[in-house]
């Protein structure tokens, strides 16, 4: 079959909609709140949560689904702007989060957290939540 039946055409214009419309509005809340994009509260968040302070850089590019290049280039901002530093590790680069970077995630957790309430959670029913996360573990598991 060469194209998407009517029903399955309104699915996969509902869900880009929907996640695209939801990520839009979280990410807008943090940026107005605090300043900072989402490549950045992406990289402040994962090296202070997942590296505990300090992240191997091919590690975060990794788990940002991030070319090492475009990883490199945004990281160069962030230092200049004193969000983190960068030193050299066996065969490698260490990513360290420094107090003002620290600062600035803490000021935007609580931002982050109401938006996606807000935009996320909120709207939708404690069953529809349960359904809707299976729903994803779902379709994350078939794309593995």
């Amino acid at each position: 079959m060469d194209r998407l039946s009517k029903d399955d055409m309104a699915l996969w214009h509902a869900w880009k909609r929907a996640a695209e419309t939801v990520r839009a509005r979280v990410v807008e809340d943090v940026a107005a709140a605090t300043g900072l994009s989402d490549p950045d509260f992406g990289v402040l968040t994962r090296v202070a949560e997942d590296g505990k302070g300090s992240l191997r850089q091919n590690q975060l590019a990794d788990s940002m689904g991030w070319h090492r290049s475009r990883l490199s280039h945004h990281l160069t901002r962030m230092e200049q702007r004193g969000l983190v530093t960068r030193r050299p590790v066996d065969g490698g680069v260490e990513v360290v989060i420094t107090d003002a970077g620290r600062a600035e995630v803490a000021r935007a957790r609580p931002v982050h957290a109401a938006a996606v309430r807000a935009h996320l959670v909120e709207p939708l029913g404690k069953a529809d939540r349960a359904t809707f996360f299976a729903c994803l573990a779902a379709l994350a598991e078939s794309c593995d």
